[in-house]
């Protein structure tokens, strides 16, 4: 069987995807495929056309066709086999089959048809292992895309803190020499100047929550959200913050470029200092000889009425060795032994050390690991667990939107599992669009609008035991209780799914075993309520 292209074909005549697999002149494909609607006949019953060439086998799909070119020695039995496997793969992609449908999700269809079919002949391959193979990302380049948005939100708080810094000089300048403006300034605000300067007296809009107290070396973003107290009227998010004292000359010797930024929509919160407590210092650099990086993903999709429609964990361990001396070594792990979780591990490990003692080394043992590498270093194992049990979920969310009159009351609640305690948990609510700021009435934790793109942010910096369930309700114009769907979430946990431990460091060729750490992160990439 040698197929020489697939395309799908409207009705009319016009090729709306097509995929040559052979080495073949353009001219000469496009030619079969402009042939093929004169060659069809009206009501006939078989599916294929024979020419003096090629042999044309094809399927309708509503008002288009899913089409085959094949030399005429190839088997009809191979090829109708083929264009059944095309005919269940095209709607996997195109939601709408029609022009526009399939036109969207061109390049997704073309892929996908390069897996079922390599240099003319059928792969032997299943609906499930084509969108597996197509869905495959890189964890290289995630973890490149993720440094570069870092260092581009680093740059803008740079920025934001030099122009803060620049806005007090000038007003301490224009004050004068006069003595005891700190003092005042501390004793009205009824805080204690900690010597933090004003880091976090901008809000950070860039953040993703990826990355956030991970300890993966890499710059933790700060979000400034207005706090609100449990069951106490909360104030418009533009509202000015209360019980800072004396702003001596603030209002007079505003800065232009504050101003500027206003302007885009950046929300600006002037001469807030943080906590000793709420300080986060950025992770320091590698210093033991050996680190191993466990992180897992997940993805979710919850149904707003209940139930779970998508439930995928994937996880990574990685390796990152500094010295090369410490380069010939063996890790031995430890996992939960969830059955539901399957491990695969890297090509070059030895696997059936792995299956019977859970321990991770070269198959050639003189061969050592590679030193240096950036990120997170060389990946030695992964896995994945998929389930639609609703009861492992790390947090579930509840919105119940009610129109009363006006207004609508909007009702949202998140709970979370005893064994595991979530940090910087950002769950974002699409809104309707708005003149002014929801009307928030009770929150716990705190929260941000972006009426840049009409989403109120719900922000709670640890939950723990303290806080396992949470509550916030607000009020806003009458609207349809679609339109606060969908929900999205952003949270980090230091409790994995696949709960790996590195037992022990192995060493090869005698010495001391080389000093290790261990860091272990969940993040989320998709967490949404439908």
């Amino acid at each position: 069987m040698v197929v020489l292209a697939a395309s799908i074909i409207s009705k009319s005549g016009k090729a709306l995807v097509s995929r040559q697999f052979v080495d073949m002149s353009r001219i000469r494909i496009e030619g079969y495929l402009a042939a093929f609607p004169k060659l069809v006949g009206i009501g006939k019953q078989h599916t294929y056309i024979e020419t003096e060439n090629v042999r044309y086998v094809y399927q309708p799909i509503e008002s288009l066709y899913l089409l085959l070119v094949t030399n005429k020695q190839s088997n009809i039995l191979e090829d109708l086999e083929t264009l059944r496997l095309l005919s269940k793969l095209v709607p996997e992609y195109s939601y709408s089959l029609d022009e526009e449908g399939i036109g969207r999700t061109a390049f997704e269809l073309i892929f996908a048809f390069d897996e079922v079919i390599s240099l003319g002949h059928k792969e032997n391959v299943t609906v499930t292992q084509v969108k597996q193979y197509c869905e495959m990302e890189s964890h290289e380049e995630r973890l490149h895309k993720l440094v570069l948005q870092n260092k581009i939100n680093e740059t803008k708080d740079v920025m934001k803190r030099k122009a803060s810094e620049i806005d007090k000089s000038k007003i301490e300048r224009n004050r004068g020499d006069k003595g005891g403006f700190m003092s005042l300034q501390s004793m009205g605000s009824g805080r204690i100047d900690t010597g933090f300067g004003s880091d976090s007296g901008i809000s950070n809009t860039g953040g993703s929550g990826f990355g956030s107290g991970s300890g993966f070396g890499l710059t933790p973003e700060v979000d400034t959200f207005s706090t609100k107290s449990k069951g106490r009227p909360a104030a418009s998010a533009t509202a000015p913050p209360k019980g800072l004292g004396m702003q001596l000359g603030k209002t007079q010797k505003t800065n232009q470029f504050l101003e500027s930024l206003k302007a885009e929509g950046e929300v600006i919160v002037e001469d807030v200092r943080p906590s000793v407590g709420q300080a986060k210092p950025a992770a320091a650099p590698l210093t033991d000889p050996v680190t191993l990086t466990v992180e897992e993903k997940i993805n979710v999709t919850l149904k707003r009425d209940g139930g779970v429609s998508n439930f995928v964990v994937q996880g990574t361990l990685s390796l990152q060795i500094l010295n090369q001396e410490d380069a010939f070594i063996q890790v031995q792990i430890e996992t939960s032994g969830n059955p539901a979780i399957l491990f695969k591990a890297h090509p070059n490990m030895n696997k059936e050390l792995f299956a019977n003692e859970n321990i991770l080394g070269l198959k050639d043992p003189n061969r050592p690991f590679p030193t240096g590498q950036g990120g997170d270093g060389v990946s030695l194992l992964r896995w994945r667990m998929q389930s639609t049990d609703e009861s492992i979920l790390p947090l579930t969310i509840n919105c119940w939107p009610s129109v009363s009159g006006s207004e609508t009351y909007v009702n949202i609640e998140y709970e979370t599992p005893a064994q595991i305690d979530l940090q910087n948990v950002v769950i974002s609510l699409p809104l309707p669009a708005l003149r002014e700021a929801p009307n928030v009435q009770q929150i716990d934790g705190e929260w941000r609008y972006d009426s840049r793109n009409s989403v109120l942010e719900w922000s709670v910096l640890l939950i723990d035991n303290s806080n396992r369930s949470g509550a916030l309700e607000f009020v806003v114009p009458a609207a349809d209780p679609s339109a606060f769907f969908p929900i999205s979430a952003q949270f980090t946990s230091s409790r994995t799914f696949s709960d790996v431990k590195v037992v022990n460091v192995l060493p090869l060729k005698g010495g001391a075993t080389p000093k290790h750490a261990q860091r272990t992160l969940l993040a989320t990439e998709t967490y949404q309520v439908v």
